[in-house]
């Protein structure tokens, strides 16, 4: 039996992977979870999956302890950053799904790297604020790293089984091809952009993600942040990686071989595949997806980002090349700036010169050091949330 953590069991991944548990009841058991906001839906998964340990915020912690003695479940409360930490790293865990969105998953998931664990990593903020450090620890504590983002488990899955240990070169591998669904505004002129709702950016065409991600998806800031986790996963840099939109999402990306080749992973958009593939990987197991049906497929369509209408995933370009902090920099910018946009503080198109504006007062340095990275993470938050007060 399998034992899971699951960082963030409330979100639209956590949720994804334990269904695809309760598919597969005979091989994974839920051992730990932990929950932020939605401490109702984690009361009801504790009720019906029994785990050993659930990590809340600490000023919920004795209140949800309580809830469950109510409802007759042993499941032992562990609190706050420690606590999600402990989730990581207990070792009855074998698995630990990494999917808090945004720099708050970064301390825990490291937390599981150093503990040798298998990571199926969603929170692709942890590798955007840490690459190099990150991508160190996985080798040097012999952590497992597998990617649940359905465009990154695609070109796991296209490339060569001993691709880690090789270069791109000598397995002849001329590029990757990171798919976008363009979002729900693909088309649309930058001018039109500027008057667009928090409701109308949450609503992706293709996806059931939450808010945060979602308003990525829309300002191509999600794809800016999958692509700089693509140079860390797979030791590539960006000019190796081809963003192409593809508005049906049945295409989840694809690698060009020298020889011509393009190799593709293809399935109907449900995170429960590449959440199955990671959990079982070598193997296969039921993820509960419907097999893609080519007869009654849309016709298949590409074209070019549209980076006048959508800078952010040039910013996210040049930040990888600067490297050191400036990652973590985009990133934090980036949230405080979605975050204000939901809450109908800033326009859509505010949210980009936010991120710019954060990077051209930011001093950017050598990203060697946890500690740095929390505190950069910090000031630029305090930077972002000046600029927004400004644009008042």
């Amino acid at each position: 039996m399998i034992r899971l953590a699951i960082l963030g069991a409330t979100g639209s991944v956590g949720q994804s992977t334990l269904e695809v548990v309760a598919r597969n009841a005979d091989k994974y058991q839920v051992f730990a979870v932990s929950g932020y906001q939605r401490l109702t839906e984690l009361l009801n998964i504790c009720k019906k999956f029994q785990p050993k340990l659930a990590a809340v915020p600490a000023n919920a912690a004795v209140s949800f302890q309580q809830q469950l003695q109510a409802a007759g479940c042993k499941t032992e409360v562990v609190a706050g950053e420690e606590g999600l930490e402990t989730l990581a790293s207990t070792p009855e865990v074998d698995v630990v799904v990494a999917a808090i969105v945004g720099a708050a998953g970064l301390v825990p998931t490291l937390a599981a790297v150093k503990a040798g664990k298998r990571i199926l990593l969603a929170n692709k903020e942890a590798l955007v604020m840490s690459g190099a450090l990150f991508m160190d620890a996985v080798e040097k504590y012999q952590a497992t790293l597998l990617p649940i983002d359905s465009e990154h488990n695609a070109i796991f899955q296209c490339l060569p089984a001993n691709f880690a240990k090789r270069s791109f070169a000598e397995q002849g591998i001329e590029k990757l091809l990171l798919t976008a669904s363009g979002g729900p505004f693909r088309g649309w002129s930058k001018e039109a952009l500027k008057d667009v709702t928090p409701a109308q950016a949450v609503a992706h065409p293709n996806w059931s993600m939450g808010r945060k991600i979602s308003v990525d998806s829309a300002t191509l800031m999600n794809k800016g942040l999958e692509l700089i986790e693509a140079c860390w996963l797979f030791n590539v840099q960006p000019q190796q990686i081809e963003v192409v939109v593809h508005p049906q999402s049945i295409i989840h990306s694809m690698v060009s071989y020298r020889d011509g080749s393009v190799l593709a992973q293809l399935g109907n958009p449900d995170m429960r595949t590449p959440i199955a593939h990671a959990l079982a990987w070598p193997k296969r197991i039921d993820a509960g997806v419907s097999p893609l049906n080519l007869m009654t497929a849309a016709a298949l369509t590409f074209e070019q980002p549209n980076n006048l209408a959508f800078p952010c995933l040039a910013l996210a370009r040049q930040a990888f090349q600067a490297g050191g902090t400036a990652p973590a920099i985009l990133n934090a910018a980036n949230e405080v700036a979605v975050a204000a946009f939901l809450e109908q503080r800033i326009r859509f198109t505010d949210i980009p010169k936010v991120i710019n504006r954060v990077l051209d007062l930011s001093r950017i340095q050598a990203a060697n050091d946890l500690e740095l990275l929390l505190s950069e993470d910090r000031r630029a938050n305090q930077v972002a949330q000046k600029i927004i007060q400004k644009l008042h």
